[in-house]
């Protein structure tokens, strides 16, 4: 139960990050999970479990970097492979020595093959973090290529280093011919295992596919089970599981090229799985993470025998050290890389030393340093206490937090995020929108009018939802619509007061009738004129506003109570009125009002004179009001009209493709602009489909 309760906090800690994110956005992610993470571990039903570190690598890391593989954009990965492997291998080894000579010399108290260990931790970064922090920034394609690259491949030299540091410090003795073979039979041996059992993998899918015996779940979870299969099998031959996953990755695909319904639906659910399971790894590593570093750091920073100030100094020289060799390294990485057009060296410019910095920050270091600190063992060979064991682990954790923070506030200094290009996209898709509801409003029927109007409603809530992210909300232009809607309602009642005195009742009942219509209609005057003046004398006090949507929040409502006010006044001058005549008299005139503003709503939508999706709401509200004054379930129907609104939404994607493809061969949207919003309704289609 303590390992289940764990794995409870720390999603129900996930999903909390998700939500705070939304109210920090200067703080990445990744940032806010490990502050929590932090937070967590300290409440009293929080578990005290410790994590094996074997298992975390296994858990998380393994399926997060197959994943990552899986998803990366190939021929972004093969034009930069080879900055790529300069930065995960290269770079790597040299992290490793600059470190350990560093770190020994400034503190000699660490053996240099521990202070190598320390530097080959500090070799890999996070791409976990890679991912998260590349969401903050705008990274160019080959920024964010060579990167990603690097993350997926530095793991194995970081690794294979750091346990040839560990074991130098076991034994005392060190080979370096033996440390670089045994480096490229981990390396290369893993690789080659990845790819062969990727090719195996895809073999088998589309053996099975042919057959047909593949299903949507056994293919699924053929694709979970496939990342953990292949770690363990390569750790258990004796070479790189991390490089292994990732290479099976890079080469699986599982003929989802393949056409037919089946072949959709099952990548749609594989993707989906896919997105629910990087969203829970990748925030579940990050609190892990953020639960280990107060142990970690609140251990030795209350050790007496340890100065305080020389571990913040040795962590801010390991950081300096850390992050100068990666800016140096990438800075003459890049004045050597030929241009792929031309062919020659570049001289290094401003903007590429710009480009520099955006990688060298780029690259922060994250949980895999700090599951290597954890394997340290407590003792050497001779019995006695690793040196520095402690020590050691929180100058990694000291480090890690520094190179995330200034990923976090340097990143997006050097690499603002372009919010021009969203905003744009955002103004397409509302306009996309706005003519699909006017070609429904065209289409509405005294058939299919309630099916019409509920997809109108979900379309303007999307509207409104898209309007309030860019900025371009109005509330005002709406309250002016209700306010001219309730002039609508005025004239209305004018001329029907008009017309009904105008009438020569042919009989004593007739007269009864019209008598009773027109007092009706002079006491809903007389309360809407009270509204009209408060909202025109008033319009800049929030009072007169929330009369206003007041008015449209509960028209059912003040329709019951003025039918009683009526009834109470005509019963004192028209004692021959009944409470029944009166209600009836009041809630007919009233559903005939509404009749006549949602018509003029209709004609305003087609007009363009205000905004279509407020036309939109403010019809849902009258029509919500004519249905609560009728009083009346419509149980019987419920069926039907969900039917008839899931025929009305497939034709309004049919009208939002039509309305799309026209505004791409008029010029006004670009082919990639075409593909992201045909996406979107391609998404819907299916999800309205599924239903079927």
């Amino acid at each position: 139960m303590t390992e289940l309760t764990l794995v409870l906090c720390i999603v129900g800690a996930v999903v909390v990050s998700s939500f705070l994110s939304r109210f920090i956005p200067k703080i990445s992610t990744p940032l806010v999970q490990i502050v929590l993470g932090a937070a967590a571990a300290q409440l009293p039903f929080f578990p005290d479990v410790t994590l094996d570190p074997e298992l975390f690598m296994v858990l998380f890391i393994a399926p997060l970097l197959y994943l990552e593989a899986r998803s990366i954009d190939k021929t972004t990965l093969l034009k930069n492979l080879k900055l790529s492997l300069s930065l995960a291998i290269g770079l790597a080894i040299a992290t490793m020595v600059a470190v350990g000579y560093v770190t020994h010399a400034a503190w000699p108290a660490v053996p240099l093959a521990a202070a190598f260990a320390l530097g080959a931790a500090l070799g890999p970064t996070d791409a976990v973090a890679v991912t998260s922090l590349s969401h903050e920034a705008t990274l160019s394609e080959r920024q964010r290529g060579i990167l990603e690259g690097e993350s997926l491949f530095n793991d194995a030299s970081g690794i294979v280093g750091f346990q040839f540091s560990i074991l130098a410090a076991i034994t005392g003795t060190f080979s370096v011919g033996a440390a670089a073979e045994e480096f490229a039979v981990s390396f290369f041996g893993g690789a080659l295992l990845g790819l062969v059992l990727g090719i195996i993998a895809n073999w088998l899918f589309g053996l099975m596919r042919s057959f047909g015996w593949e299903t949507t779940t056994s293919r699924i979870l053929m694709e979970l089970f496939l990342p953990f299969l292949l770690y363990l099998g390569a750790e258990a031959i004796g070479v790189s599981g991390i490089l292994a996953v990732v290479a099976a990755g890079l080469i699986a695909q599982y003929d989802r090229s393949g056409v037919g319904p089946n072949v959709a639906r099952t990548n749609i659910v594989s993707s989906s799985v896919w997105a629910v399971l990087s969203f829970a790894l990748n925030g579940s590593v990050f609190i892990i993470l953020g639960m280990m570093l107060p142990d970690v750091l609140g251990t030795t920073w209350a050790d007496p025998t340890e100065s305080n100030t020389m571990l913040l100094g040795i962590i801010v020289l390991v950081s300096t050290v850390v992050v100068v060799m990666r800016f140096v390294w990438v800075a003459a990485m890049l004045r050597i890389a030929r241009d792929q057009r031309t062919g020659r060296r570049r001289r290094m410019t401003p903007e590429r030393w710009r480009s520099a910095a955006i990688m060298t920050f780029g690259g922060p270091k994250g949980t895999i340093t700090l599951s290597l600190m954890f394997t340290i063992p407590y003792t050497i060979a001779a019995g006695a206490d690793f040196p520095m064991r402690d020590e050691l682990i929180f100058v990694a954790a000291g480090v890690i937090i520094v190179t995330l923070l200034l990923a976090n506030f340097l990143l997006p200094l050097l690499a603002p995020t372009h919010l021009h290009g969203t905003k744009e996209m955002d103004d397409i898709t509302v306009e996309v929108l706005r003519q699909t509801v006017e070609e429904l409003a065209h289409r509405v029927t005294p058939e299919n009018r309630r099916a019409v109007l509920a997809v109108i409603d979900s379309y303007t809530k999307r509207i409104t939802r898209l309007k309030h992210r860019i900025g371009s909300a109005d509330p005002q232009g709406f309250e002016a619509l209700q306010i001219e809607a309730l002039q609508w309602e005025k004239d209305f009642l004018k001329q029907r007061i008009i017309d009904l005195k105008n009438e020569e009742p042919a009989t004593p009942a007739a007269t009864h009738q019209r008598d009773l219509h027109i007092e009706a209609c002079e006491r809903m005057l007389d309360q809407l004129m009270t509204t009209l003046r408060h909202a025109t004398a008033g319009s800049r006090n929030s009072q007169a506003v929330s009369q206003i949507r007041g008015r449209f929040r509960a028209l059912q409502r003040r329709a019951s109570l003025f039918a009683r006010r009526v009834y109470g006044k005509i019963l004192r001058t028209t004692p021959l009125m009944s409470e029944d005549e009166i209600y009836a008299a009041v809630r007919g005139t009233q559903l005939e009002a509404i009749h006549v503003v949602i018509g003029k709503l209709y004609e305003q939508m087609h007009a363009g004179t205000y905004n279509t999706e407020d036309c939109s709401a403010l019809i849902l509200d009258y029509q919500r009001a004519e249905a609560s004054l009728r009083n009346r379930p419509n149980m019987e129907r419920s069926a039907e009209t969900i039917n008839e609104v899931e025929d009305v939404k497939r034709d309004s994607y049919a009208i939002e493709l039509g309305i799309i493809q026209d505004l791409f061969e008029d010029g006004r949207i670009n082919r990639a602009q075409l593909r992201q919003l045909r996406r979107n309704v391609y998404v819907m289609q299916v999800d309205a489909d599924s239903g079927v």
